[in-house]
């Protein structure tokens, strides 16, 4: 299997629900067309795992398909915006890994 590593810098964005919200970045479409073109398809709306690293952050999560996007996008927990101190429309530096 291909190792995955990639750089890129991305804009924070809110998804609001109608009692929630989520902040995502949606991954730049070249990076997301070589993660399709090398993983398989997988169960969990499919999803793919990555390991993420911002600034001095670093943990395990999924990247989710966006059709809308012909991307992938990425999910940022508060405790790391909080840590990095990352707000709604900042660009951000982003390290990804895409593991399995």
């Amino acid at each position: 299997m291909i190792d995955l590593d990639f750089n890129f810098t991305a804009t924070v964005w809110l998804w609001q629900a109608e009692k929630a919200a989520w902040h995502f970045v949606t991954l730049p479409q070249d990076i997301a067309g070589q993660i399709k073109f090398t993983r398989e398809r997988r169960a969990g709306f499919g999803s793919v795992r990555v390991s993420v690293t911002i600034g001095d952050t670093n943990w395990k999560t999924s990247i989710f398909p966006a059709k809308e996007a012909d991307s992938y996008i990425l999910p940022l927990k508060a405790d790391v915006r909080k840590k990095e101190k990352i707000n709604l429309e900042d660009e951000i530096e982003i390290q990804i890994k895409v593991l399995d």
